[in-house]
């Protein structure tokens, strides 16, 4: 496994090299930020915490702004230091697992929204189970795609994938409870419908965290791996691995 050092210490010029890791940085940084957003989120809701609802959503500038940065920090890059191949990967990933961690945080702010307004109505939590569940699930996923791209380990991103399926079987079986616990029950409908709407949010994290995955393997191996299965993407990984040693 190359480590994060020397697949940044490998560029067209010093300057490119210190422009890069600037870029990193302040990723990894906007990272740290999602990754509290989607706990903050979860919590606000199991706990009908309005203030932290609140908080959540406030926050979602900070990333917003953050986004922002790193686009156009990438955006110099291109312009002025005309990357090439695995440089060029290196851009453009990064650029796309920018664009998914914003993504993240819309998601998050979706959730602590829900949470403002059940805790504004006065709902409990009863009935949040499939979401802690999954909560949990979606949040040491998405910190272990954070810990790969920060040390570019491509074997440890497929491990990650593979926990996106896990999340989206569970997803679709907590759907099937809870349409079921809506015909039983009409009296809770709305209440469900908002539990759907985060649980739908949840996934979405974890289909994000996992495109975060999938440009750690485009800047480590030169692969693409979006829309492949991810035994199919466990294979092509280690059968890289092999070529490059022989």
């Amino acid at each position: 496994m190359e480590s994060n050092n020397s697949v940044f210490s490998h560029h067209i010029s010093s300057q490119f090299n210190e422009n890069i890791h600037d870029v990193n940085t302040k990723f990894m940084a906007m990272g740290g930020l999602v990754e509290q957003q989607v706990t903050n989120a979860i919590h606000a809701l199991l706990d009908t915490n309005l203030d932290l609802a609140i908080k959540v959503q406030f926050e979602d500038n900070a990333v917003n702004r953050l986004e922002r940065e790193i686009d156009e920090a990438l955006t110099l890059i291109l312009a002025r230091r005309h990357p090439a191949a695995s440089d060029l990967r290196m851009v453009i990933a990064m650029s796309k697992a920018n664009t998914d961690l914003e993504r993240i945080g819309d998601e998050a702010a979706k959730i602590a929204r829900i949470a403002q307004n059940l805790c504004e109505e006065g709902e409990s939590p009863r009935g949040y189970m499939e979401t802690r569940h999954i909560g949990n699930q979606v949040r040491i996923m998405l910190r272990d795609a954070l810990d790969t791209f920060a040390r570019l380990d491509a074997d440890a991103a497929v491990q990650v994938m593979r926990a996106d399926a896990d999340i989206d079987r569970e997803y679709s079986s907590a759907m099937r409870t809870l349409m079921t616990y809506m015909m039983e029950d009409p009296r809770h409908i709305s209440r469900v419908i908002n539990v759907m709407w985060v649980l739908r949010s949840l996934e979405r994290i974890g289909d994000h965290a996992r495109n975060i995955c999938e440009q750690v393997i485009y800047m480590v191996k030169g692969m693409d791996v979006r829309h492949t299965d991810v035994d199919q993407v466990e294979q092509q990984v280690q059968s890289n691995k092999l070529g490059q040693q022989k």
